[in-house]
C-alpha cells in the first residue's frame, strides 16, 4: 500500500487548526491523517518557527553592534568636525593680523 502524500498547505491548514484549539483526535476523525501524523506536523512547525526565531535573533544582535559601532563612527566625526571649525577660526584669526 502507497503512502498518501499531503501539500505543504494541508498540512499548515490542519497545524493551524490545531494552534486555534481542536486536538489532533477530533481533526484525525473529521479529516484523513492520523492524529499522530498531526502532531508530528506541529512539531515539525514548532521546530521550524524556533528556528526561525533563532535566526532573526541573531540577525537582531548583528544589528545592533552595527548601530552601536555607526554611532561611536558618528560622534568621532562630530568631534572632529568641531575641532576643524574652531582651528579654522583660530587660524583665521591669527592670519588677519599681518
Amino acid at each position: 500500500m502507497a503512502r498518501k502524500t499531503y501539500t505543504e498547505e494541508y498540512k499548515k491548514h490542519l497545524v493551524k487548526l490545531v494552534q486555534a484549539g481542536r486536538s489532533p483526535e477530533q481533526l484525525a476523525k473529521e479529516y484523513e491523517p492520523s492524529a499522530r501524523t498531526i502532531r508530528l506536523w506541529l512539531q515539525a512547525e514548532e521546530k521550524q518557527n524556533l528556528a526561525n526565531e533563532s535566526q532573526k535573533d541573531q540577525e537582531l544582535k548583528k544589528l545592533r553592534l552595527e548601530v552601536a559601532r555607526l554611532r561611536e563612527e558618528r560622534d568621532i566625526l562630530k568631534k572632529a568636525a568641531a575641532w576643524f571649525a574652531a582651528e579654522s577660526v583660530s587660524t583665521h584669526k591669527k592670519g588677519t593680523g599681518s
